[in-house]
């Protein structure tokens, strides 16, 4: 069984692949905006498709199933992409305030409120993704999706203090 599985994780990756190759590091003198717009767009796909993987086996999905999965998935990440800037853009401000920076520090209630904000319609994206989802699938589905949804936004949020250098204490038996 478990053969199975990493067999048919195998397949879908390869299917899947022309997606993230084309997801190629910039080249030439680029400025640094266009660099880390290409960048952001790289992470979004790779993280796309280690989700479609992750939904794919969970759900026993076959590749036609996960592909189409994979399009919700990607339709979704393109309407949250400008509301995710707007945190970056808010973040940026709230740093800069915190170490001082006399420009940013009247904008600190704007930028943090503007952060509170597309927060708010991420999680509403959110909801909107798992019912579009979990529409066609019978409820033991639902609830693995439901699952596994979480999970991987809790792995993405790990991995992401781990980048910065804060590691939260978790509780025994937690990865």
């Amino acid at each position: 069984m478990r053969t199975m599985k990493r067999t048919r994780r195998a397949a879908l990756a390869l299917v899947l692949l022309p997606w993230v190759a084309v997801a190629q590091p910039p080249q030439g003198d680029k400025d640094r905006d266009a660099r880390d717009v290409e960048r952001m767009e790289r992470v979004e796909k790779r993280q796309r498709l280690r989700q479609v993987l992750e939904l794919s086996d969970a759900l026993e999905l076959d590749n036609a199933q996960a592909l189409k999965m994979e399009e919700t998935l990607r339709k979704f990440d393109e309407r949250r992409r400008p509301l995710r800037e707007q945190v970056r853009d808010a973040a940026r401000i709230l740093h800069a305030a915190a170490r001082g920076d006399a420009a940013s520090l009247p904008q600190v209630d704007a930028a943090a409120q503007r952060a509170f904000e597309a927060r708010e319609r991420i999680a509403a994206l959110d909801r909107e993704m798992y019912q579009a989802l979990a529409k066609e699938l019978p409820p033991e589905k639902r609830a693995k999706l439901a699952l596994t949804l979480a999970r991987s936004e809790g792995k993405e949020k790990l991995s992401k203090w781990k980048r910065n250098g804060v590691v939260p204490e978790l509780p025994p038996g937690v990865e």
